[in-house]
């Protein structure tokens, strides 16, 4: 079918409904454009609406080749749903979640961080290894990880996190350029080029131009653009995340912590965390605790961001629960009853095991305002835990579970979903929205990374393709324990899903109709007699801009077929235009749209929208102008 697509594409045809059918489409792509660009509807009504429209239009208007079939039929236009680079990026979703899930990098960055060298030199370590770790992971879930790393060394040094933050980005996004799976962008160019009708990407085809391009680009990352960012001071609502709770534990007898002895003061074990003071029986011990030994039933109170509590609760998983008591035969008591009754839980309900982290805020017309935790007993009746309190006044010194609560404190909560979703309908607490983060299981996580290396092993070497692999690696992750379904399938992004398949449908009709080849001959008049390797360079810089302001994705899928037109019209190699098209796609650095990454960084960093402008637009002209120069080249233009 595609070559019958490819043949209708370069015929001249001059009757009405071709001509009437190609400029609908080229409609329907501005169009698509348009919605994109302004959000007038949410990603997946766009994406439907177009998509039914062009369902409608050649069911009414079908495009006829040989034996009088209809080109464009709904099997053809609805291909691309099921198009093995779009399956192959839905599982390295899946994957990338598994690898958080497990916290199967986080012990990585934290050692490359504690690495004794000036500031300046780790941070452009941790970025070098995003870099190499964006070439073969989705880059969105090792920006989440390498946040919360980056933060500490800034706040470690006196670095500000907007020096910090979008730097991480870019590298994410500059390494993901320089292998075929490195980014969701690569394989639907690869798989574009297989649609008309050219030998897909090789695993490691891009990586010379591509390390080329981004060692000219980590440079600016590294040298120019933390002169180029503002140093911003911050705030008490951007720096919210860097607020300590009060939080508090009792040491079980099976604890890690176990006659563990505080050196200089404080515990191997509790890096992250300020130990305000620990309670023994009748007695209360105060710091400095210089070859003090952990026994059982030390209770520890314990000041700690919320990335440090995250951090305990995942090295010591029975650490925090049960709710918190005062005595040590109620502890024991409560943690066996606990640990039975969310045995049972577990056999009974397999997929809802993740266990996961929000705040909640006291309500002012809450029951709990006045009260101790132990008096309202509300985790008790959800088995719920309470990791931690935080409010704008000072703390006094007590247990956490002798604060009397007031309206405004914002309670750290720890428990599954469904457990944690109960609370939404109560009007003690009200769920903060946005703060919801999973404990990783690293019980896990060698069992994590050796499925992720094999499958990258098998891929490279070619032994099985890239779809195969990733789908292989979700499931053997989802089946040996590593995640469940319900995460698998919370990891799969719908928007994705529905952009690149119209974006393959709308491709497809460009290409039938002849509206690629309409474009690219635009272009050859426009530049008239200019060398191969000024128009390789102005589709570049037309694609790069572009990008910034569609999704990377949708431009790959619509302009991969205009790049192999145009390369047809001047008579070179197509697989130029279309590698080209590539590069040009991973250029969105200029606006916090432009990629997810941006948006990810935009909060931690205090960016608007302007700084994306003042600090991305230079680096798109720098790859712009080092691809001019290297690619002519690099393939002998």
């Amino acid at each position: 079918m595609s070559m019958q697509l490819q043949e209708q594409a370069n015929n001249v045809m001059a009757g009405f409904e071709t001509t009437f059918q190609m400029w609908a489409v080229l409609g329907l792509a501005v169009m698509l454009l348009t919605l994109y660009v302004t959000q007038w509807l949410s990603l997946e009504i766009s994406s439907l609406l177009v998509l039914t429209i062009l369902l409608v239009l050649f069911q009414v208007f079908p495009l006829t080749g040989t034996f009088d079939v209809n080109l464009l039929n709904a099997e053809t236009l609805l291909a691309g749903f099921a198009n093995p680079a779009l399956i192959a990026v839905l599982a390295l979703l899946v994957v990338g979640e598994g690898m958080v899930r497990t916290g199967a990098l986080e012990g990585f960055g934290a050692w490359v961080s504690r690495i004794r060298l000036h500031p300046i030199l780790v941070l452009a370590l941790l970025l070098l290894v995003v870099a190499l770790l964006s070439a073969f992971l989705n880059n969105t879930p090792i920006v989440v990880i390498f946040i919360p790393i980056l933060q500490a060394l800034a706040q470690k040094n006196g670095l500000s996190a907007s020096r910090t933050m979008l730097p991480l980005s870019y590298a994410a996004i500059l390494g993901g350029m320089t292998t075929l799976i490195g980014s969701s962008t690569n394989l639907l160019v690869s798989s574009s080029m297989s649609q008309q009708g050219l030998r897909e990407l090789g695993f490691f085809e891009i990586t010379p131009l591509g390390l080329m391009l981004a060692g000219v680009s980590i440079f600016y990352v590294l040298i120019v653009l933390p002169l180029i960012l503002p140093e911003k001071k911050k705030t008490a609502s951007s720096g919210s995340s860097g607020r300590q709770y009060i939080s508090q534990f009792v040491v079980a007898a099976d604890s890690d912590l176990m006659g563990e002895s505080a050196k200089a003061g404080a515990f191997k074990t509790l890096p992250s965390a300020t130990v305000r003071f620990i309670f023994r029986g009748m007695e209360t011990v105060l710091p400095p605790f210089d070859d003090y030994r952990i026994q059982a039933g030390d209770t520890f109170v314990i000041a700690a961001t919320r990335q440090a509590l995250t951090e305990i609760a995942s090295k010591h998983q029975g650490l925090f629960h049960p709710p918190l008591p005062y005595g040590l035969d109620l502890h024991e008591t409560r943690v066996r009853e606990y640990d039975e009754t969310a045995a049972k839980e577990e056999d009974e309900r397999p997929e809802k095991r993740d266990t996961v982290m929000v705040e909640a805020m006291v309500t002012p017309a809450s029951r709990m305002v006045g009260l101790t935790l132990e008096q309202f007993e509300l985790q008790q009746s959800q088995r719920a835990i309470f990791l931690g309190i935080k409010r704008r006044a000072q703390m006094t010194a007590a247990r956490m579970t002798d604060i009397r609560l007031q309206s405004g404190d914002v309670l750290l909560l720890k428990g599954r979903e469904e457990q944690l979703d109960s609370f939404r309908p109560e009007r003690d607490v009200v769920l903060i929205s946005g703060t919801r983060g999973v404990i990783p299981n690293r019980d896990h996580a060698k069992r994590a990374i050796t499925i992720f290396g094999l499958a990258i092993g098998l891929a490279a070497t070619g032994l099985v393709s890239i779809t195969i692999a990733a789908v292989a690696a979700a499931t053997a992750l989802i089946v040996t324990g590593c995640m469940n379904l319900r995460q698998a399938s919370r990891a799969i992004d719908r928007s994705i899903y529905l952009l690149v398949g119209t974006s393959l449908a709308l491709g497809t009709a460009m290409t039938a109709t002849g509206g690629a080849a309409y474009l690219a001959n635009a272009i050859v008049h426009l530049f008239g007699t200019a060398s191969p390797a000024v128009l390789l360079s102005v589709f570049f810089l037309v694609v790069a801009l572009f990008t910034n302001v569609l999704s990377n994705n949708a431009c790959a899928v619509l302009f991969t077929p205009i790049g192999v037109s145009l390369a047809a019209n001047v008579g070179i190699d197509p697989r130029i235009f279309a590698i080209t098209c590539l590069f040009a796609c991973n250029c969105s650095f200029a606006t916090p749209m432009g990629y997810q990454t941006n948006l990810l960084v935009m909060g931690p960093g205090q960016y608007q929208f302007g700084d994306f402008v003042r600090a991305g637009l230079p680096l798109v002209l720098v790859l712009w102008l080092a691809f001019s120069l290297i690619a002519p080249w690099y393939w002998g233009l």
